[in-house]
């Protein structure tokens, strides 16, 4: 099989002090750098930015607009809707459950819960944790969910949404990622606790860790200095399509700031909100998540060479990036009120200039001759961790596109040696092996996974 690795363009942009980390001002320069081009890209209308290494905060800062409507400038102190890093506030909820001895991991959660699906009571409360349960998620079920983003849920009516669906897979034989499973436990929590998770959530984390806008992020309290969010329409902005609040959950309904989130990052990675051998339990990915690197509401990367713990978050609006980097006391945080921001390569982007790694460069894209587009055009049966998809690789105008079955078309790059690229995602790979002049398979490589699929 023909392979091809790309060669990244890298620069190194300061001189290293004597302990090999890079000067904080050298970094706040990069920092401000990249966060203009950020905005500049139209990445988002704002981004606000932590990035503290040890005692030492580079910077904090906002660029762009929290509300164009109202012609507000974002601040630190603006507050984003952080999506799914909520699910790092919710594990650790339920760590400190089973601290208490009030919660066993291993339990099965219709123990605690009696009145789930019958399906779903064998799981157990580890495998909701890591997105092994096998439950089915109601942010997957498509249309029939996203003509409901209007309507105020309770937790019952969101499980009801995939309660009569076939689980995905049998508890614990594979992993995919799960809102519907993160649900189950908010609903844990409150029934351990007798208090509503968002209550929870207040007087467990944010009153005595001083997480001052750190909240459910609910629709109609007032939140002061709430960020509004957008999406990408041709070449400005549209105000996203209204979610409620209450649908999100303990799977992401949070909101917060850069500068809570920093804290919150010191605290849980320092042994300031669960203990060691729960935050190693949330921290080591094992069994069927372990390809996915998934522990308890965290993520397990490198970056640079060095252990990244880390989460994202997507939801209507806005996109989040959030990571402790234990080796240099290295916390991240990205912020932005777009739903297509790419808040995760800004993250790591930021990583390496704090770490003194080579910022990395977008890879040259190359022309690709009209007589050689029909080497990859055709149908690939993509195997995927959830199951086989069919990708289709097209001609349009003068590009090749790929469609995932599902989903919409999207343009690809050209980077030579039978591989192409995307803009929104430099890590992102089309890699063909060809057999003279057709490709006879497509491999994709993407978020640490390598998917495979022969053409049909």
């Amino acid at each position: 099989m023909r392979r091809f690795v790309t060669a990244a363009v890298f620069v190194l942009p300061f001189s290293l002090g004597a302990q090999g980390l890079p000067p904080v001002a050298a970094v706040a320069r990069v920092a401000d750098s990249l966060a203009q081009a950020f905005i500049g890209e139209r990445g988002a209308p704002s981004v606000a930015i932590a990035l503290v290494r040890g005692r030492d905060t580079i910077t904090m800062r906002a660029w762009g607009k929290a509300d164009l409507e109202e012609d507000v400038a974002a601040t630190p102190r603006s507050v984003y809707r952080i999506g799914s890093v909520t699910k790092q506030f919710t594990s650790s909820a339920v760590m400190q459950l089973v601290e208490q001895g009030r919660v066993k991991l291993d339990d099965s959660i219709g123990a605690y819960l009696p009145t789930l699906p019958m399906a779903w009571r064998v799981v157990t409360v580890r495998q909701l944790l890591n997105h092994t349960s096998g439950i089915p998620s109601y942010t997957g079920i498509g249309p029939a969910w996203v003509r409901r983003w209007g309507e105020e849920m309770t937790p019952d009516t969101l499980v009801a949404l995939t309660a009569n669906m076939p689980m995905w897979f049998a508890p614990g034989t594979n992993w995919r990622y799960d809102n519907s499973g993160y649900v189950v436990l908010g609903m844990l929590i409150e029934k351990i606790t007798g208090h509503s998770w968002g209550n929870d959530i207040a007087e467990r984390f944010a009153k005595p860790l001083g997480l001052e806008d750190t909240r459910d992020c609910l629709a109609t309290p007032i939140v002061p200095r709430r960020a509004r969010g957008y999406d990408a329409a041709g070449n400005g902005w549209t105000n996203t399509q209204y979610l409620a609040m209450s649908q999100p959950y303990s799977a992401g309904a949070l909101c917060s700031t850069v500068g809570d989130l920093a804290k919150w990052n010191r605290a849980l990675n320092t042994g300031h909100v669960v203990s060691a051998a729960s935050y190693a339990l949330m921290t080591t990915p094992v069994g069927a998540a372990a390809p996915s690197r998934y522990g308890f509401g965290l993520s397990r990367d490198t970056i640079a060479g060095r252990l990244m713990i880390a989460h994202g978050g997507g939801i209507n609006g806005f996109a989040s990036g959030n990571a402790w980097i234990p080796s240099a006391e290295l916390s991240i945080t990205v912020l932005a009120n777009s739903g297509s921001a790419h808040s995760d390569e800004l993250l790591k982007q930021l990583a390496r200039a704090a770490l003194g790694a080579p910022l990395e460069q977008p890879p040259k894209v190359l022309p690709l001759a009209a007589a050689n587009r029909q080497r990859y055009v055709g149908v690939y049966a993509l195997a995927l961790p959830n199951g086989p998809r069919d990708l289709t690789v097209a001609e349009q105008a003068d590009n090749l596109t790929a469609q995932l079955e599902g989903q919409s078309a999207i343009p690809l790059l050209y980077l030579g040696n039978d591989t192409f690229g995307v803009g929104f995602d430099r890590a992102l790979r089309f890699i063909f092996t060809m057999n003279g002049e057709r490709a006879t398979k497509l491999t994709l490589l993407q978020g640490g996974g390598r998917f495979d699929g022969p053409r049909k």
